[in-house]
């Protein structure tokens, strides 16, 4: 088996606020975890930039264009700070930030080609800024677009992929990828999140076209109702369903060491979730499966928790 991490520098230079909590330090907790002797196996690659096509494939071209226009230039004085502007209640922008999320899009679309071409089982997408809030016309929740949905629609497109399944256990439910794939039933997704909660979406009762499983979880909640959410909910779905390839919007701020929320996972549960996705994918996709990083603002919660996940795609 091969699993491989796609990342880049440039998701460092995609600046928010001083105490925003999707900063640029996620990642470098993360990165650092995986510098550790245990992740001698993984195959790190450094992503490319996808062209800005790319972000047509789930959001239209004013999309694009606004937030190409909000885009604050760099300053002439490479040492002076960065400017950072407000683009939504608790989204900005800095001067790198398009390309950063270029590259997002770049390194899920990669992920797609390799799992595709069996250059690799299954992928991690070490990436920010993160993109399930991105709804079709719209950035919200830290995210500019959706890189889930924008690699889910790649697949369909140029690797002939009838059905995609996208599971979404960041704690903040995946508005956005709801939102633009609640009319497709050639795409599957669900959804364990806290509710109520941010975005305030994500009830039972949403089902799209039938191709919709919200399993909303209580606060002060955790492994005892995530695994029965996945067990009763999700995973059924996903057999009715018999994708050919699996993604996976990864946040682990469903933690309990995370100060967003208030669901008590632990390492254990994300290891365990991912084990049993993994079982489909051998069973439905060829082991096809990728992992795109979303939420997790506790930075050792983040750190262990996505060494977990990635220690348990690295078993096969």
């Amino acid at each position: 088996m091969t699993t491989r991490l796609y990342t880049h520098p440039i998701y460092l230079e995609h600046l928010t606020p001083h105490g925003h909590p999707e900063r640029p330090d996620r990642l470098r907790a993360l990165l650092s975890v995986l510098e550790g002797e245990d992740f001698y196996r993984l195959d790190q690659i450094e992503a490319k930039a996808a062209d800005e096509e790319a972000v047509l494939l789930a959001h239209p071209e004013e999309h694009l264009s606004a937030i190409r226009a909000r885009l604050p230039a760099a300053p002439d004085d490479e040492e002076a700070p960065q400017p950072i502007i407000q683009l939504e209640s608790d989204t900005y922008l800095s001067p790198k930030s398009l390309q950063a999320a270029l590259t997002a899009i770049g390194a899920a679309l990669g992920a797609v080609d390799d799992v595709f071409s069996g250059v690799a089982h299954n992928g991690f997408v070490a990436a920010r800024p993160p993109g399930h809030h991105a709804e079709r016309n719209r950035a919200m929740g830290f995210c500019l677009f959706n890189t889930v949905a924008i690699a889910a629609r790649h697949a369909q497109r140029c690797h002939g992929a009838e059905r995609i399944a996208i599971v979404d256990w960041d704690v903040h439910h995946g508005n956005g990828t709801q939102d633009i794939f609640a009319q497709d039933p050639s795409v599957l997704f669900c959804s364990t999140h806290q509710m109520p909660l941010y975005p305030g979406t994500g009830g039972k009762d949403e089902t799209g076209v039938g191709n919709i499983f919200n399993a909303p979880l209580s606060p002060d909640t955790g492994s005892r109702e995530f695994r029965e959410a996945f067990t009763s909910r999700i995973l059924p779905a996903i057999d009715n369903f018999r994708p050919d390839l699996i993604l996976i919007s990864a946040g682990f701020d469903a933690h309990f060491r995370d100060p967003l929320a208030q669901i008590n996972l632990e390492e254990a549960d994300f290891d365990w979730a991912t084990g049993k996705l993994m079982e489909r994918a051998e069973q439905y996709c060829d082991h096809r499966l990728i992992s795109v990083l979303e939420g997790g603002y506790d930075l050792e919660g983040l750190s262990q928790s996505a060494s977990a996940h990635i220690t348990r795609l690295l078993k096969g």
